[in-house]
């Protein structure tokens, strides 16, 4: 398996969940995953587990942990942020997690398989789904 490791650097004032899906169209890739990703948010917008409504953290933040799949569908990805006071706190990420200095991530691109998501009836939500993409053994 053919694994493509991709370090990228988002800048202050950009959106961290929709630059990483920008790096996935940008690269022309179809499947990737984020294995690490640190930085700074000016605040945190994450919706927690079993929750249908984002929940807006102050910040400044440290981004301690980021990682999850992403699609040419969108990404799922998941993070957890500290306060300056060291509170941590962790969920899935939403749109309108502003960079505040940097936010630095390794993403691993994966040429073999076609990522997608798809409603899947048991969980009632757009789930991931993994095919080949036909490229094994070239």
């Amino acid at each position: 398996m053919s694994l493509i490791p991709f370090p990228l650097r988002i800048p202050p004032g950009a959106d961290l969940r929709s630059a990483v899906e920008e790096c996935l169209a940008a690269q022309g890739q179809s499947a990737a995953f984020v294995l690490s990703g640190i930085g700074s948010l000016t605040e945190a917008r994450i919706r927690y587990a079993g929750e249908h409504d984002e929940t807006v953290i102050a910040g400044p933040l440290e981004v301690l942990g980021l990682a999850g799949s992403i699609a040419p569908e969108g990404a799922h990805l998941h993070m957890s942020v500290a306060t300056a006071s060291g509170r941590v706190f962790g969920g899935h990420v939403c749109y309108g997690n502003t960079v505040r200095t940097t936010a630095e991530l390794l993403i691993a691109f994966l040429p073999e398989w076609k990522l997608s998501r798809e409603h899947d009836l048991r969980t009632g939500y757009r789930e991931l789904v993994i095919r080949s993409a036909g490229k094994r053994g070239e």
